[in-house]
Parts: C-alpha cells; sequence; structure tokens
C-alpha cells in the first residue's frame, strides 16, 4: 500500500479529520500520513491504543520514532507519558501497549540500518533554548545526526517562520496552529516538503508548538523488503 509515496511533491494531512482504521493488532487504530509497502512499511502514522490494548513481542527491524501525544505508553521498559520521545533502533525489541490508552505520532523503517542508539527523552523536563539567529523561536533538541535533525520548536504569537535549505522537512502540530499560504494547519495536522522547498508559515495567535524533523529525504526513500 502506497500513501503519499511521491517525497518529490509537498504532502498535507489534516490527521484529526480522519477516520481511525483498524491494525492486525485489537484495540491497536491507525491515521496514516505516509506509508510505503504492506504490513511491514516505512510508514509514518498516528497510532491509538485503547486502554488495556498490546501488541505482541515483536522486533524492530528497520528501528521505531516516537513521540507520545497523549496518554501513557507503556513496555518492558517503562512507563511513557504524554511528551516522552523515543527512538528503538534497528534490532530493538520490545511488547508495546498501554492500560490506561495512549496516543502516539510514530515513524518506521527510516532508520540507519547500523544504527544502535536508544533514546528515551521526557520533552517536559527539557527548557526550550532560544536560537539567536531566530528569535521569536525557541526548541527542544531531540535527536540529531549526519541524516536528519529531530526537534520540537515554539514559536511566538503571529511570528513569520521560514525554514530554507533544508534536505526535507516534516512539521506536526501539537499545539495551536499556522497558517501556510492560504492553508491552516492545526493540532495533528502533518506538513512534509521536499527537499530544497522552502517552508513560510506564520504562527497562530495563541503561538505554535510543533514537531520537526528536517534533512533527511535527500535521497529517495525506499519501501523495506518484507
Amino acid at each position: 500500500m502506497n500513501h503519499n509515496a511521491d517525497f518529490n511533491q509537498r504532502a498535507v494531512v489534516h490527521s484529526a479529520s480522519l477516520n481511525w482504521v483498524a491494525s492486525p493488532m485489537a484495540g491497536v487504530d491507525r491515521r496514516i500520513l505516509d506509508r510505503m509497502g504492506d504490513e511491514v512499511a516505512r510508514a509514518t502514522s498516528v497510532v491509538r491504543y485503547a486502554p488495556g490494548s498490546h501488541f505482541s513481542p515483536h522486533v524492530h527491524t528497520g528501528g521505531e520514532e516516537f513521540l507520545v501525544l497523549e496518554g501513557v505508553f507503556q513496555d518492558e521498559h517503562g512507563d511513557f507519558p504524554a511528551g516522552s520521545y523515543i527512538r528503538n533502533p534497528p534490532t530493538s525489541r520490545h511488547a508495546p501497549g498501554s492500560e490506561p490508552g495512549c496516543i502516539i505520532l510514530v515513524k518506521l523503517w527510516q532508520f540507519d540500518l547500523a544504527d544502535r542508539t536508544h533514546v528515551h527523552i521526557d520533552t517536559h523536563k527539557m527548557q526550550p533554548i532560544n536560537v539567536a539567529e531566530r528569535p521569536d523561536v525557541r526548541l527542544i533538541p531531540l535527536f540529531h545526526d549526519d541524516r536528519e535533525d529531530v526537534r520540537i520548536e515554539l514559536w511566538a504569537p503571529g511570528a513569520a517562520i521560514e525554514i530554507c535549505n533544508h534536505k526535507g522537512l516534516e512539521i506536526f502540530v501539537l499545539e495551536g496552529a499556522f497558517a501556510e499560504g492560504s492553508e491552516e494547519f492545526n493540532v495533528g495536522s502533518w506538513l512534509r516538503l521536499p527537499a530544497r522547498q522552502a517552508f513560510m508559515g506564520t504562527a497562530g495567535a495563541d503561538g505554535t508548538k510543533v514537531w520537526i524533523k528536517s534533512d533527511h529525504l535527500e535521497f529517495p526513500p525506499l519501501a523495506p523488503l518484507a
């Protein structure tokens, strides 16, 4: 199944307006943002765990990255409340679930297959830092290597935001809203831009908090081998 699989094109999903689609595991539903492949796929999704739902233990051959948006995500490594950012690298294994229920933004099969770096960050315990060359922006760094940069940005109310010279850009709205051209992006909205297509937006009147991944689409992404 391919969805928003042409990475040379701008892609938009307002996920809050989508119906939930059942996964193969009872109690776990998805809203698909982009996808290449079948059940084993390079995928970006919003995933909802109903209270008491669990996935069977499994290995993430291609790695898994997620941000907890609501509730508490759980596995044998701990309880991860809203605001937790996790990277489970290729070959990692866990049995995920949630007794209280949760919603996560998750990306699968998007790692360097040699990566073995685990990341567990509680973003609510991190103080946003000022960006000298971007006075209307504060950020929380999440991950950086020579393939990608992942961060949370907080945009001042009404700020004009420009992001240029990137090698691919994804933005997911966590709080507030922003406008890009004539389109409004609210909580749960996702925008993906191909490499070197500049982002020019305006933060909402109450400010905006977004999750951003950049510089990761310089080369065409490939679907994983089943």
